[in-house]
């Protein structure tokens, strides 16, 4: 049977998805994942895509190949990446911050640099 959420969250839809036999991901293969934030400004036009993760957790494999898939696939010129921003705990105020950049490096950074981040100053 299909993994439910892990969280406990989403709507109504996608509880039924996930209780469908014949979309169990067992047989079918089939995988689903949401994005948490498409980031944009709407006046330069920058943007990117961002997975929050709290409690340090990573991404399962599944995902991130997914992730993975998305952003190779993206060919456009204000489009800023795809990045995980993990928390220690659950948010910039009461723990560390990560940031991994396009599948790459990792780095511990402050709530100033996420403020930057996020102001596409980077």
């Amino acid at each position: 049977m299909t993994a439910q959420s892990r969280d406990g969250t989403g709507t109504e839809f996608s509880h039924w998805l996930r209780v469908q036999p014949e979309l169990d991901s067992k047989l079918s293969k089939f995988i689903t994942t949401n994005i948490d934030f498409l980031w944009m400004n709407y006046e330069s036009g920058l943007w990117m895509l961002i997975e929050e993760k709290r409690h340090k957790n990573w991404p399962i494999y599944p995902q991130t190949k997914i992730f993975e898939s998305l952003h190779k696939a993206i060919n456009h010129s204000h489009y800023r990446g795809f990045h995980y921003v993990i928390f220690e705990n659950t948010s910039p105020e009461d723990g560390e911050i990560y940031l991994k950049n396009n599948f790459g490096t990792t780095m511990t950074i402050t709530r100033t640099e996420l403020i930057d981040f996020l102001n596409f100053k980077f």
